[in-house]
């Protein structure tokens, strides 16, 4: 199969088809799009729960797992309450790796307000970098729950944050010296700064306090993909514009120097919202400093196009995530790079 997650023919032929026990507490069906499970506990109280995933070398990977898992539970309208971890560890790796992970995401969620509830750790052969596995809980009061699968048409398509900010964030943490000898430091320390803006549980709880018929943080894949994701799981067409996009130049030349296309590159931290409210929005919270812009709309035809100057074409089925071929890539032409510690 090709690298990153498997195609959405497969979750579905492989996957989802095979879970056919259901239960009446939980609220959120599986599938394609969704990221969280929702389980209600009271009438009017319910836990929600996702789960992130990354790998690499860099010590600090783990604070990204813990910022998508944060923002996809705030996304659906959980205050996050915890999150437990898994770290797998190549067997090279030392104890000092495994202490600096733990301190990244300690000192996140220290910022967040939310605990650690439980952490384990094994070292495997069966990998070559190190695994983060962050599962996190949140609670819904009012028996409230938004999803990405009731985008209605005629509505604005609003992006909060910047694409591509997570890949760009983690391709720069692994080669941060080979990018500080293109780079002047005040560059860098530009990029650097970006980590403090994959947080967007503000942004999201302003969001949802208009009218949203759908909300999805941006994962695998990119923009792009999260565009397919919410058109074909709410059954609408959209008409949005490339060049609204927001993308720091940060990202751009980073993406350059890597040759990525950050258009299908991971994304946490940034937000896309369809709501009949996009310009009041977009205006709030620009108000509030947040980025934010209106993207499109979405249509009642089948049609999904984005346009960029005069030309126009069809969105495409989601492609594998620029990260994860940067990383084959990597690997293919410099097999040894992954023992670094």
């Amino acid at each position: 199969m090709k690298i990153g997650k498997v195609s959405q023919t497969v979750l579905k032929r492989s996957i989802l088809k095979t879970m056919r026990t259901r239960r009446e507490e939980v609220l959120f069906s599986p599938s394609v799009e969704e990221m969280c499970t929702a389980v209600q506990i009271k009438e009017t109280e319910c836990a929600v729960v996702t789960t992130a995933t990354v790998n690499g070398n860099a010590k600090c990977i783990g604070a990204f797992a813990v910022a998508r898992a944060v923002n996809d539970l705030a996304t659906r309208g959980a205050q996050p309450i915890g999150v437990s971890v898994q770290i797998t560890l190549p067997p090279f790796a030392y104890e000092s790796r495994l202490k600096a992970m733990m301190e990244y995401m300690e000192e996140l969620c220290g910022q967040l307000q939310i605990q650690i509830t439980c952490a384990k750790a094994e070292v495997s052969v069966a990998v070559s970098q190190a695994l983060v596995y962050v599962t996190a809980v949140g609670q819904t009061e009012g028996g409230r729950l938004w999803q990405s699968c009731h985008a209605k048409p005629e509505q604005d398509i609003v992006l909060i944050g910047d694409i591509g900010l997570e890949g760009m964030l983690r391709v720069a943490k692994e080669r941060t010296q080979e990018l500080e000898e293109r780079f002047i430091p005040a560059f860098m320390r530009q990029i650097m700064a970006g980590e403090r803006d994959l947080i967007k549980v503000a942004e999201i709880k302003t969001a949802l306090e208009y009218e949203v018929s759908a909300i999805q943080q941006i994962g695998e894949g990119g923009i792009l993909a999260a565009l397919w994701d919410i058109a074909e799981a709410s059954k609408v067409g959209l008409e949005v514009k490339l060049g609204a996009m927001s993308i720091r130049q940060e990202t751009v030349e980073v993406c350059e120097h890597c040759h990525l296309n950050p258009y299908q590159l991971t994304s946490a931290g940034s937000i896309l919202v369809v709501t009949p409210c996009g310009e009041e929005l977009v205006k709030r919270l620009t108000e509030d400093g947040a980025r934010a812009a209106r993207l499109g709309r979405t249509t009642a035809e089948n049609e999904r196009v984005i346009s960029g100057g005069a030309e126009k074409r069809f969105l495409d089925r989601p492609q594998p995530d620029e990260l994860m071929l940067w990383w084959e890539r990597e690997m293919n032409t410099c097999p040894d790079c992954e023992r670094k510690e």
